[in-house]
């Protein structure tokens, strides 16, 4: 009786010049706590999800919420329970919890953050996923920023000793063990406070990407700035989607959206950040920001003083039954391919 109501309701609808209903869509809520304008909204999320809505034919969509439903070391956790579909995040933010990430934060890696990103997501893929450290999720990608650098308000640092006792604004991660490593001092702060921190000499200086200087306004307080070859640092990202969402997608979609994340995402996001990167080197040059390059002397210098800062990568990767010493020689040969 039921089928003979649904057909006759069916010829009804048609007979009126209504069209039959289409299969259910999908739209997959992100999570988001940086404002519009950054890169990683606009430049990778916004993209992204247009792809998928085009991958799938209309039928996921992606919607980047307008208001933060939690703090960035929370975001892990908040896809994790459904809070949201899909996040984004550091994962330094949450310390000890990733241990084998930092296998990209250390220094002298790559000037492109395009080669380094696809070059993580290739060893991740291959050799890091096997600890299953993001268990809960839906992996979508992972992605580091450009090379990070040194920046300061009051006097330019042209080696290694210019750095000691400087107090500096400093992230999670390996980022930090090196800041210790060269004598600095670190600072806590989030991003969002950094202005203050430095034109109120809390900080004497910052460790970042060239991008965020002029993002948050920080050329306008900043003199001078030391990047170093291959960067000084780096820094871990995450792209997850809640498991459930990612398990009552079907097989089309899923397949739709595996098609423009992995190392696709992983590219779109490194591209992004050289090209920020590039907009935020020019921005500081036209604010008279004195930009020096580590010479071979510094560079040599740091080098000896940050030597087996890997040490901890391959310990926690040794634990998890990874050779770390492989995957370090593959993302060194990723990045060399992904650089011709």
């Amino acid at each position: 009786m039921r089928r003979i109501l649904g057909t006759f309701a069916l010829t009804v609808a048609l007979g009126f010049g209504l069209s039959a209903p289409s299969a259910a869509e999908t739209t997959l809520r992100v999570s988001n706590w940086l404002p519009p304008s950054h890169p990683i909204v606009r430049d990778i999320l916004e993209p992204w999800g247009k792809q998928v809505e085009e991958a799938t034919g209309g039928n996921v969509k992606v919607e980047i919420m307008s208001s933060p439903i939690g703090k960035p070391p929370a975001q892990f956790d908040l896809i994790k329970s459904g809070a949201a579909d899909v996040g984004y995040g550091v994962h330094g933010y949450t310390p000890g919890r990733f241990k084998l990430t930092p296998i990209v934060e250390g220094p002298f890696l790559s000037d492109s953050a395009e080669a380094l990103s696809v070059a993580y997501w290739k060893v991740h893929e291959q050799m890091l996923s096997k600890a299953d450290e993001h268990q809960g999720v839906k992996v979508l990608t992972v992605f580091t920023h450009g090379p990070g650098a040194i920046f300061t308000t009051s006097k330019p640092v042209k080696t290694v000793a210019d750095a000691n006792g400087l107090k500096m604004r400093i992230g999670g991660g390996v980022v930090a063990q090196i800041a210790e490593r060269l004598g600095m001092v670190g600072v806590q702060a989030p991003s969002p406070q950094v202005y203050e921190i430095l034109s109120n000499g809390v900080a004497d200086g910052i460790l970042f990407p060239a991008e965020s200087v002029p993002f948050f306004r920080i050329d306008e307080v900043l003199k001078y700035g030391t990047t170093v070859p291959g960067g000084l640092y780096n820094t871990s990202f995450f792209v997850v989607m809640n498991e459930g969402t990612w398990n009552g997608l079907s097989d089309k979609d899923k397949a739709a959206i595996d098609k423009v994340s992995g190392e696709a995402m992983a590219r779109l996001a490194g591209q992004a950040w050289d090209a920020a990167d590039a907009a935020g080197t020019k921005i500081m040059a036209e604010k008279g920001l004195e930009i020096t390059q580590a010479d071979d002397a510094m560079t040599a210098e740091l080098a000896e003083k940050l030597e087996g800062i890997n040490q901890g990568f391959l310990d926690a990767a040794k634990a998890a039954g990874i050779d770390g010493e492989a995957a370090l020689e593959m993302l060194q040969g990723e990045i060399a391919a992904q650089s011709k």
